[in-house]
């Protein structure tokens, strides 16, 4: 082989390992970038799980829509639907009446929110899928996924109606939202079943809608019951699911 054939051959080959070497350092960064793309997502529902909502503790809304949540409300109602007065509502929680206050004058973007979506049967069949019961004492509910994940489709805030010194007197019915975000509400919201002082984080507090008027009873006999995996917080010991709902 003349010497300008070898060095031609040889250049080929050279090329041809230079090209396959590329391919092999593009593959690792994509693979790279795949697998650490993967433990951001894993990392993130953590914390939205763990960081959210009342204390550092509660869960709240992801802005993904599952199917569940097509079948609901998919537009934020306007607070002039809360008509700035005072509301009544009833839910039921496994058969067992509990009443509402809705405070539509201090509230009205909840309250609207929480009127439209229980007038489009949205909450019927949804189980509360998270109990606190030790250093805050909280029921939440509204999560059509079940797993503190779910939502409407959509978003609101500021925050309204927020007590001053953090303390959510037994009865208080409020709006949960991912922590250090004053406006990630959707249709997730807690009952305080027992006074709670919740601390405010760099958002404020959290959104006072309503409160309890009869049936606290039933969400304190819950409570008694602990969570399914004896912990202080996580998913309740019997499940518990969101009857009809109806406001007037």
């Amino acid at each position: 082989m003349k010497k300008d054939d070898k060095l031609s051959s040889y250049q080929a080959k050279q090329d041809l390992i230079k090209g396959r070497k590329l391919i092999a350092s593009k593959d690792n960064r994509f693979a790279l970038l795949a697998a650490v793309a993967a433990v951001a997502i894993a990392f993130a529902g953590q914390t939205i799980y763990f960081t959210a909502g009342p204390g550092s503790q509660t869960v709240s809304d992801s802005e993904a829509e599952s199917p569940e949540q097509a079948e609901g409300q998919n537009s934020l109602p306007s607070p002039d639907l809360a008509e700035n007065r005072t509301w009544t509502s009833s839910l039921e929680l496994n058969g067992s009446p509990v009443t509402l206050e809705l405070d539509g004058v201090n509230a009205p973007q909840a309250v609207a929110n929480f009127i439209s979506l229980s007038q489009a049967g949205y909450f019927e069949g949804i189980t509360c899928h998270r109990l606190v019961t030790q250093g805050i004492y909280v029921l939440q509910c509204g999560d059509p996924s079940g797993d503190g994940t779910g939502g409407p489709g959509y978003n609101f805030g500021p925050i309204e109606n927020a007590p001053a010194g953090d303390l959510y007197s037994e009865g208080v019915l409020a709006m949960a939202r991912r922590g250090g975000d004053g406006s990630s509400m959707g249709s997730q919201f807690f009952i305080v079943y027992q006074d709670s002082t919740i601390p405010s984080d760099q958002a404020g507090g959290y959104t006072v809608f309503g409160r309890v008027t009869g049936g606290l009873d039933a969400i304190k006999s819950i409570a008694a019951q602990g969570t399914a995996d004896g912990s202080t917080d996580g998913r309740p010991a019997s499940e518990v699911t969101l009857g009809n709902v109806s406001v007037e």
